[in-house]
This record gives C-alpha cells, sequence and structure tokens, in this order.
C-alpha cells in the first residue's frame, strides 16, 4: 500500500505536466505580468529596419522589392474608391458577395504595395498615395466584408456602424495600418499628426475595444460544440501584430496580447493530436499556419520567449499536415470546401519546417517559391517581410515534394496512400471517415479521390463560389454539398445528413509494402429513415496493379440503391460491365481507365453536370465545365449484399 501511495504521487505531478504541457499550450506558460517583462518595449522593438535604416534594407530581396515598385508606380494616381451602400446591400439582395470584396481588397493590396515600393525607393513619392489609401479606409463604414454581417432583417447587408466587431478583413485591414504606422510614422507627423491619431482611433474603436470587451462566436467553440476554425488563429495574428505595433500604453498592450493568447488557446487545445485540418489545405493557410504567424511575432516580440510551443508534437503535426495532404505538384486534397489547387504561401511553409525542425517541410516550401512579379498576396500582409529576408536562404536550399507513401490521419481519419513514395507516377487514393459537422462541411463520410501520375480520376468537386446560401440554412440545398454528388451510395432515397452525430465507425487503417486500406461503416452518416444496419465500406490500394472499392451492406429494407462517382473526364459504358473513363496522361495523351462493376447488379447512366447557379462558377474556375456523375442502379436490391468497384 506504501508502494502504491508513493507510485500514485509519482505518477500524479507527472500526469499534470503532461496535460498541462497538452492545454494552454500558448497562454499558460506566463502570466500577464510575466508576459510584460518578456515583451520588447513598443520603443525598442524593431521586427524590421526601419525605413531610414538603409543599409540594413541592402540586404532585403532587391528582385522582390523591384517589382512591387513597378507595381505601384502603375497604381500611383489611383483613385481610391467610396464603397457605396448598394454594393454592400447585394449580399441581401442577390447572395453576391464578390462585388463589395473585390473593391475592399484591391484598396488594401494597393496600399500594401505602395508602402513597399515606398520602403524599396525611399523617395517620398508614394506618401500622399499612401496618406490618401489610409484615409479613404478608415472612412469606410465597416472594415469587413458584407458577407459576414449578422443574417438578419436588422442589418439587411449594411453595417450597423455603433456596434463595431472584428471579422476576418476588419482583423487584416488593422494590420495594414499597423505597418504604415511603423514605416511611415514621422513622414506622416511631417505632414499632419492627423493621420497617425486617426489611425490608433480608428483601430482602437474598430478592433481593440471590441475584441476585449466583446464575445465574438469565432473566439470559441460554437453551440454545438465544434471547435473554432480558421477564423481564430488568422484574426488572433492581426490582432498580436496590430496590438504591438499601435497600442503606445505598455500594460494595454500587454493586456492585448495576452487575452489574444488566450484566444488563441481556444483553437489549439482541441485541434487533432495528429494535426489533420478538417478544413483542408486552402484553408490550412489560415489555420495552422496562422498559428505558425502568431507563435512567430510572439518570438520577435519577447527575443524567441515561445520557441518552445514549435517543440510540441502536435504543433509539429500540424505543419507536417500540408505535405501529407498533397497529391502532386498541381493538386492537393480537396475534402470539404478545400481547393484542388490551393497557393502555397512558400516562404511561410518553410519557415514552419525550420521552426519544428522538418527538412521535408522545408523542402517542400521551397519548391513552391517562385519568382516575385510585384503581386501581393491578398492576406497575411506580415509574411511578405520575413520572405523580403529569406532570399540567400533560399538560394542555398533544397528543393522537392516528400510525397509520403502512406499516410493516415487518426483523429481527422483521412487517409492517403500511393504507389511509390517521393513519386507521383501510378496510382494515388485517398479517402475520409469523420463526421457530418466538420468546419466547412460537406455530407462526404466515406468519400474517397483516386489520381494516376498525379492527375484526377475520381474526383472530389470541392467548393464553388461563396454566395449568401453557402453558410446559411439553404447550405446543403447546393449540390457538391450534398453525399449523392460524391463518391458515395444514395440508399432508399436517402442521402447523408448534417450534424455531429451522422459519423463514421469502426473505422481502421492498415498499410503494407504492397497494400493500403481504409476500413469504415458509415451506416450512422445517414439517417435513421434510410434503414441501414450496416455499410462497411473498404477502400484499398494494391500497389502497382489498381483501386478497389467494396461495400458490404445489411438494410432494414431495400427499395432503392445508388452508387455515385464522380469525374471530369467523358464516360462511356460498355456492354460487360465496364465504365471507361476518358483520362488523359500527364503527357497529354489518352490513356482510358477502366471501371469494373457486376453489371448483372448494376445499371450504370453517364450525366453531365450543369453549371448555371452563381455558386457553380467557382467550380468552372477549378475544373471546367467538364464534371460528370455516374450514377450506378442496383438492379434488383436485396437487404444484404456486396458491391465491389475496381479502378485499373
Amino acid at each position: 500500500m506504501i508502494i502504491l501511495k508513493k507510485l500514485l504521487l509519482f505518477l500524479f505531478p507527472l500526469c499534470w505536466v503532461i496535460q498541462s504541457n497538452a492545454q494552454d499550450l500558448v497562454s499558460g506558460k506566463y502570466t500577464e505580468e510575466e508576459l510584460h517583462e518578456k515583451l520588447i518595449p513598443l520603443e525598442d522593438w524593431t521586427p524590421f529596419p526601419r525605413l531610414l535604416d538603409r543599409e540594413a534594407w541592402k540586404a532585403a530581396d532587391e528582385e522582390m522589392l523591384i517589382g512591387f515598385l513597378e507595381m505601384a508606380s502603375e497604381k500611383i494616381d489611383y483613385e481610391w474608391p467610396y464603397i457605396p451602400a448598394t454594393k454592400s446591400l447585394l449580399i441581401h439582395r442577390t447572395g453576391d458577395r464578390n462585388e463589395y470584396q473585390a473593391v475592399s481588397f484591391e484598396k488594401r493590396q494597393v496600399l500594401g504595395t505602395m508602402m513597399l515600393a515606398e520602403i524599396y525607393e525611399n523617395k517620398g513619392r508614394f506618401i500622399d498615395p499612401i496618406i490618401n489609401g489610409i484615409w479613404s479606409i478608415c472612412e469606410e463604414s465597416f472594415w469587413g466584408v458584407p458577407a459576414h454581417l449578422p443574417k438578419t432583417d436588422e442589418y439587411s447587408g449594411l453595417m450597423d456602424v455603433s456596434k463595431p466587431f472584428v471579422d476576418l478583413f476588419a482583423a487584416e485591414t488593422a494590420t495594414f495600418l499597423a505597418w504604415a504606422d511603423y514605416f511611415f510614422g514621422e513622414q506622416f507627423d511631417e505632414v499632419s499628426p492627423q493621420i497617425r491619431k486617426r489611425i490608433r482611433h480608428e483601430t482602437q474603436n474598430r478592433i481593440f475595444q471590441p475584441l476585449m470587451n466583446q464575445h465574438h462566436g469565432w473566439m470559441t467553440a460554437n453551440a454545438n460544440g465544434r471547435p473554432p476554425n480558421n477564423w481564430n488563429p488568422w484574426i488572433c495574428s492581426n490582432w498580436i501584430n496590430a496590438a504591438l505595433l499601435l497600442e503606445d500604453d505598455p500594460k494595454e498592450r500587454t493586456a492585448l496580447v495576452h487575452k489574444a493568447m488566450e484566444v488563441l488557446d481556444n483553437f489549439l487545445n482541441p485541434y487533432p493530436q495528429d494535426g489533420g485540418c478538417d478544413e483542408g489545405p486552402s484553408y490550412w493557410g489560415a489555420a495552422a499556419a496562422s498559428l505558425f504567424d502568431n507563435i512567430s511575432l510572439l518570438n520577435e516580440a519577447s527575443d524567441g520567449a515561445f520557441q518552445y510551443v514549435f517543440e510540441d508534437e502536435k504543433v509539429k503535426n500540424m505543419g507536417k499536415f500540408i505535405y501529407r495532404a498533397n497529391i502532386s505538384e498541381d493538386y492537393f486534397l480537396n475534402f470539404a470546401d478545400a481547393d484542388p489547387q490551393p497557393t502555397m504561401s512558400a516562404a511561410m511553409i518553410y519557415r514552419y519546417g525550420e521552426a519544428i525542425d522538418d527538412p521535408d517541410m522545408m523542402r517542400f516550401g521551397a519548391f513552391y517559391r517562385e519568382p516575385s512579379e510585384g503581386s501581393l498576396a491578398r492576406f497575411h500582409y506580415f509574411r511578405v517581410f520575413f520572405e523580403l529576408f529569406m532570399r540567400e536562404e533560399f538560394e542555398k536550399a533544397e528543393k522537392g515534394l516528400p510525397l509520403p507513401k502512406d499516410v493516415w490521419l487518426p483523429d481527422v481519419q483521412v487517409m492517403v496512400a500511393r504507389d511509390q513514395e517521393g513519386s507521383t507516377d501510378g496510382f494515388f487514393l485517398a479517402g475520409k471517415g469523420g463526421h457530418n459537422d466538420e468546419s466547412h462541411n460537406h455530407n462526404d463520410i466515406g468519400n474517397y479521390v483516386v489520381f494516376y501520375d498525379g492527375n484526377p480520376l475520381l474526383i472530389d468537386v470541392g467548393r464553388g463560389t461563396y454566395t449568401r446560401k453557402t453558410f446559411s440554412d439553404e447550405r446543403y440545398t447546393i449540390w457538391y454539398n450534398r453525399s449523392d454528388y460524391h463518391n458515395l451510395p444514395t440508399v432508399n432515397g436517402y442521402t447523408q445528413e448534417v450534424g455531429r452525430k451522422y459519423e463514421a465507425s469502426e473505422v481502421s487503417h492498415q498499410a503494407r509494402n504492397n497494400r493500403s486500406q481504409l476500413n469504415l461503416d458509415i451506416a450512422k452518416s445517414y439517417p435513421e429513415d434510410a434503414g441501414i444496419k450496416s455499410w462497411k465500406r473498404s477502400l484499398t490500394l494494391q500497389r502497382g496493379r489498381e483501386v478497389v472499392i467494396e461495400d458490404s451492406y445489411e438494410l432494414e429494407r431495400a427499395e432503392s440503391i445508388t452508387q455515385h462517382l464522380m469525374t471530369i473526364y467523358p464516360v462511356n459504358v460498355d456492354e460487360k460491365g465496364k465504365i471507361i473513363i476518358a483520362y488523359e496522361g500527364k503527357d497529354g495523351k489518352a490513356r482510358p481507365f477502366t471501371i469494373s462493376y457486376d453489371k448483372d447488379k448494376l445499371e450504370a447512366s453517364v450525366e453531365k453536370i450543369n453549371l448555371e447557379a452563381p455558386e457553380d462558377q467557382g467550380i468552372l474556375t477549378k475544373w471546367g465545365d467538364n464534371i460528370y456523375r455516374v450514377n450506378l442502379e442496383v438492379i434488383a436490391p436485396k437487404t444484404k449484399d456486396r458491391v465491389r468497384f475496381v479502378v485499373f
């Protein structure tokens, strides 16, 4: 008994340490008072060279800066547009969000480009245009976008200026203004002290006060318990950035940063240990990547006091996700609302890899870095300053795609398998389990994609253009969000339902040298009225040979069953139970693929999806007008049966 007590006394503090390390990783290490001591005072903080430190700027990437200068010179007479109320009202009247956003985003990109041009040229040529841009933006009624306004008749697409709140792009705006103040504050004061005063006044009222005194939904889990998504770290990164640069009162500056760190932990604490991003690679750039931004900014402001965060295994896995979800040079996994061909923030990825000591991630980031043409990324403005001082490092960096042979993410239940490690040659198979209340959710439990030589064969359509309908109670009236437009079955007329209780069960994964397989039961992802007792699906890559999809099911009744397959190639069905997909190889030559099925059980038909709705425009830009759905209807449904497809 004494030995047992001693053991418990030993284990209890050990367990507490493990738990405390796992929770509140960012905000839990330092109290607010300790953080105050760690943060470099505003007057001493020089994250990047000041404008007049011309010797230091000689080390910056001149090619990048020349590109920004050329772009800014073309815009030097830019007429900063007023955004009329009627553009804001479009989100309510027609569902369109892009007309307003296009103007708002362009103004900020032009401002950011002019700032970089003036930093490089340092002749004062862009100071007045920069001031005009700041003044124009400060006069906007809302720094965010109408799509993020409450969807109520009280708003109807127009901001209530008496109730400021912080969305993604309001926070982004604060970052642009903060760096303008940092680099050009003295020049502004020579023109008028009202410019910097206006920056601080607007940022205080629109950003800092709401963040410190109001609850925002993105700060914590929602009413259904869904953890925060990319909004949380993305906004926090701009919150911390703006606070560090603009808040003159040392205690207030610390309080702003400390609260942002606490909010950030609401994102990190429930994040899956495997690092899987259920929003997909295109949102990873604002989710896990924004977590990295937060920590890198905190490190800059504290002489590296937050470096310990990068030693955490979860944080390492969060970084690795981006190359684990990579299919080929051109394609990434695009489950849910993700894009098949997202833009890579290459320098940030490289820096993340360097921070967690992952050479594969560094090679991956270096691979996607392209010469700058003066085009400024729309968001995450501070990333460009880090990249400006990485030229020599990139010149020496190794480049390449890791392309792991097998990936299994047990928390988000995503499998990735390819024929050959480090190569896009041959088959690629990915499948997912999970649940139907993921962030940016599609009803897609049991869905899979098949690629060959790095090009799509059977696809996840992904998302189209966002409209008012996208994030409303009409979301699942949009066809590509529904399970019957994924590689999934419709059972007794029922498709999958949305909600946390609709989930995969009995999920397992096995990987061997010549075989990788995901097994799961997707029965619980359908409503009870579908009458599904069990629906066990196996997704198997037989390396160098074929992909096999096998469903074994048991139903309470068998009225109708239709299997669906999605592709971007014309499809022919022959009389021998074979579907011929007119696939084109990476050399552009025809290389038809066959999907075999039991023609005595299934009757196949093919339809081309008409892309006509406003939401469909994004599908056209990603895949072209080439979406085909193969429907395989069970001829004589049984309550207990097996269906098998082989792709070869």
